[in-house]
């Protein structure tokens, strides 16, 4: 499918209309299984450092990384709105930087927008990137590359300061052109409030019920990233389990010389293997 046939007004033109399903996917099949399922859009984000890399946090990413994981997913999913998740580092140090890193997630990633973390202070990169001609998504509220800065992940906007400072934000977003709004871990009537004044969709991460739409993680919604299981998190198989159960019995198998068995085995005549007996034998 052609890249401009896939358009970030499709999220906005639902706002209002139906509930929009996000999930965040880093690979192949994953991206498949989310298309097959009918989601609206595709996240990949730079959760991959964790869930696909191992590392404990967000920060060691690298955009050549995050890439990597992009045009897997645009393979897998053509026909689904993809967004990529810019790194930590890849949009901080300067306006052209942000634009050049922005490019590459649509020339080299074949998404067909960026997602930025952070409110007010970053208005000015989200304005400079929409003017060169690349959707933004915004994400406000709690945002992991700024964990230092806010004391950690928890739950933002329970005082009057904070939740002032995240609604100020997503209306400044909304003012700079981002075509929609991520909300994590904010309490579920400012979410609420803040999809009322915003013209533009709200997606809730552990942001209650009343966003446009909502998004998890794939692995977390089959189960499969037992490091991590927040408040907001909905399992919905218990995969890193049914994995694990799976593999075990491959290994017992092996072990008790009941795999291979004729089964997933092939065959030659046994004249050819006494042939080859008279040869070297």
């Amino acid at each position: 499918m052609s890249l401009f046939q896939l358009s970030p007004h499709q999220l906005v033109d639902k706002k209002g209309k139906e509930k929009i399903v996000g999930i965040t996917a880093y690979d192949y099949i994953s991206a498949r299984l989310a298309e097959e399922t009918g989601v609206d859009f595709i996240l990949i984000g730079d959760s991959a450092s964790m869930v696909m890399l191992g590392h404990p946090d967000t920060f060691p990413i690298t955009m050549d990384e995050i890439l990597l994981f992009c045009k897997a997913v645009s393979r897998g999913a053509e026909k689904t709105l993809r967004i990529g998740d810019m790194p930590f580092l890849s949009y901080q140090v300067s306006k052209e930087q942000a634009i050049y890193n922005a490019g590459l997630f649509i020339k080299e990633g074949r998404c067909h927008g960026v997602k930025i973390e952070g409110g007010l202070e970053v208005v000015p990169i989200v304005e400079a990137i929409v003017r060169a001609g690349i959707p933004v998504m915004g994400h406000i509220g709690v945002t992991p590359q700024r964990s230092m800065e806010i004391g950690g992940l928890k739950v933002r906007g329970k005082n009057l300061e904070i939740a002032k400072d995240i609604l100020d934000s997503a209306l400044a977003l909304e003012k700079a052109g981002v075509f929609a709004i991520v909300l994590e871990c904010i309490p579920s009537e400012l979410s609420e409030y803040i999809t009322e004044k915003v013209k533009i969709p709200t997606i809730g991460i552990g942001a209650g019920p009343k966003t446009d739409g909502q998004i998890l993680v794939f692995h977390d919604v089959v189960g499969l990233f037992p490091n991590i299981r927040p408040k907001f998190v909905k399992s919905y198989i218990n995969g890193y389990e049914l994995f694990r159960d799976a593999l075990s019995s491959y290994v017992k198998d092996v072990k008790e010389k009941n795999f291979p068995n004729r089964e997933h085995s092939f065959t030659v005549s046994q004249e050819i293997i006494e042939e080859l007996r008279k040869i070297y034998d």
